[in-house]
């Protein structure tokens, strides 16, 4: 097959210049984006209706800018004047550089894990007496909730954004030679727009065992496994599949 076309099921950079960028320059390819799953928050009013009582906590478990966005929103939107106490618990560097969008915090407030999930759960169970609020998706991994009630600490789970399919009705009649997925809910996204898709002779990318697992569930093939020894990101990836097409 000749690649002309590839979806990547991210939202579109805009004038930011992409990693896939590099495809077009080097083999003239289109690459489109369209995020197949949105994120819609959940009211304060609602939780409010779940009794959630952010200041009877001492500490906040951020996992990605997502939680931090919707969490401050929750704090403005329900007038809680949060404490100087109050620390947060950051699984990443990323996560913790993007939480200074809503505040400035020093470092006796601020717990970083060091790249992995494993190191940014001992940092939290150094802390086990704190109690945690852990704001969070709808669609989330058990091994947090599981580590804290495993290790007996005090945590409230509160869902403060809900991660739903995206309306892709207009790409209908759209044809793509690659299709790039990065998670089983753009899989889901996928069949729930178009339940009599078929696979035909396009290629799929799929990224991680999950969705590689999701990919294979639904009866479809993953052309394009990611990552890889050979292929350590999406783009490599891809670029090693269109060369093998030349």
């Amino acid at each position: 097959m000749s690649v002309k076309n590839i979806l990547i099921s991210q939202p579109d950079p805009g004038e930011k210049k992409s990693v896939y960028h590099r495809l077009t320059e080097k083999f003239g390819i289109k690459v489109d984006f369209r995020p197949f799953i949105e994120v819609v928050g959940v009211k304060a009013r609602d939780l409010r209706k779940q009794k959630l009582r952010i200041l009877d906590h001492t500490a906040v478990i951020l996992t990605s800018r997502n939680a931090i966005d919707h969490f401050f929103r929750i704090v403005d939107e329900m007038k809680v004047e949060l404490p100087t106490t109050m620390k947060y618990f950051c699984v990443n560097e990323g996560v913790s550089l993007y939480i200074q969008k809503y505040t400035q915090l020093r470092k006796r407030k601020m717990f970083v894990g060091k790249g992995t999930e494993a190191s940014f759960l001992e940092i939290v169970k150094k802390h086990k007496a704190l109690n945690f609020l852990f704001p969070c998706s709808n669609i989330r991994k058990d091994s947090i909730p599981n580590f804290l009630s495993e290790n007996n600490i005090k945590y409230t789970e509160a869902i403060m954004y809900n991660t739903v399919n995206a309306d892709l009705s207009d790409l209908a009649s759209v044809y793509f030679d690659i299709l790039v997925f990065f998670s089983p809910q753009d899989i889901s996204s996928l069949f729930s727009n178009f339940p009599d898709f078929t696979q035909e002779d396009r290629a799929i990318a799929g990224w991680g065992k999950t969705t590689n697992l999701a990919i294979k569930e639904a009866g479809l093939l993953n052309t394009i496994p990611a990552p890889s020894p050979e292929s350590p990101s999406m783009v490599a990836a891809i670029e090693k599949f269109v060369l093998s097409k030349k």
